[in-house]
């Protein structure tokens, strides 16, 4: 679990009910319930750390945000692929992560029902594919300096992408910008798709980032009891301050897992006169609560059975 960061991360969102009338409530009665409820949408990296939380509307798809986390990221992690579910992507987001140098890794559901485009002028011979869209690259090439300003703009943070991509959105006709990102973001897609038909290791890495990020669900989930697990603030400033603190929360715990489950691990193997190896530090996961107590006082002095190196000692072995 130690070493340095892959530089993947995952977006993930986990609805919360919440109380009535707050101005980013929206109804979703699958989720919720017939009641009222937001979305906190977390960014958690390979490491099982979270670099990014933060409360939206749960009728706002989940692609306007993907960005925005990823480019405002303040850690030490070298973010270099994301990955999301089918939720997360857009043609406009393919697009957007491609011009600022990022790898874009979602989980497509109804993968067959995927338009590929084709180059337009060019012949294929694959039968086994259908390739039911064209790419333009003359157009492309043609006002390839919007692109370019698009991508300084949020990479420099004059413009978020959420901000970007829900004022194309909004327009009534398809804005010229718009067209252009996504007959990019469309090219860019059917590569990735080829990619990951093609990769047995690619689809191994994106299920296995999303396993994490619905592991770290559950610790969450686990962790908000207090108040019943609903979010009564009703100003936004308020609300971001709630799910900040939970990702604060969490990540302690994840240390702590990471730190104790290491010198549980090298322990077990030293007893066995096995060295502890880093492929099997790899296969454990910091995101378990079940030998954590969250209720009673909080005391924050260290007791006197906690060691030199400020560890507190590991039970004895059965």
């Amino acid at each position: 679990m130690a070493g340095p960061a892959l530089g993947r991360g995952r977006a993930l969102f986990l609805r919360w009910p919440a109380l009535p009338r707050q101005r980013q409530d929206s109804q979703r009665p699958r989720h919720l319930g017939y009641g009222q409820g937001l979305t906190i949408y977390t960014h958690t990296a390979d490491q099982y750390a979270q670099f990014g939380s933060r409360a939206i509307s749960s009728t706002t798809r989940d692609a306007t945000y993907v960005l925005d986390e990823v480019l405002g990221n303040e850690t030490e992690l070298p973010l270099l692929e994301h990955t999301t579910d089918t939720h997360g992507y857009t043609d406009i987001v393919f697009a957007l992560f491609d011009l600022l140098g990022l790898q874009f890794s979602p989980r497509l559901r109804d993968l067959a029902n995927q338009r590929l485009c084709r180059i337009k002028g060019r012949e294929l011979s694959y039968p086994s594919l259908k390739f039911t869209a064209h790419f333009n690259p003359a157009y492309v090439r043609q006002h390839w300096d919007d692109l370019l300003r698009v991508a300084g703009s949020l990479k420099t943070g004059w413009v978020s992408a959420s901000l970007l991509i829900s004022k194309l959105q909004a327009y009534p006709r398809q804005h010229h910008l718009t067209h252009l990102l996504q007959e990019y973001g469309r090219l860019v897609k059917t590569a990735f798709i080829l990619r990951y038909l093609h990769s047995q290791a690619l689809r191994r890495r994106i299920h296995a980032q999303l396993n994490k990020g619905e592991q770290l669900h559950a610790l969450r989930s686990w962790l908000w009891f207090g108040g019943d697990g609903v979010l009564r603030q009703k100003q936004e400033e308020a609300q971001q301050e709630v799910v900040r603190c939970l990702k604060v929360v969490t990540n302690v715990v994840v240390v702590w897992n990471t730190v104790y489950a290491q010198l549980a691990l090298q322990r077990q193997q030293q007893a066995a006169g096995q060295p502890a190896l880093p492929e099997h530090l790899a296969q454990l996961s910091p995101a378990r609560f079940a030998h954590l107590n969250r209720l009673g006082r909080y005391s924050f002095q260290l007791p006197a059975d906690v060691l030199v190196n400020g560890l507190r000692p590991l039970r004895p072995l059965p």
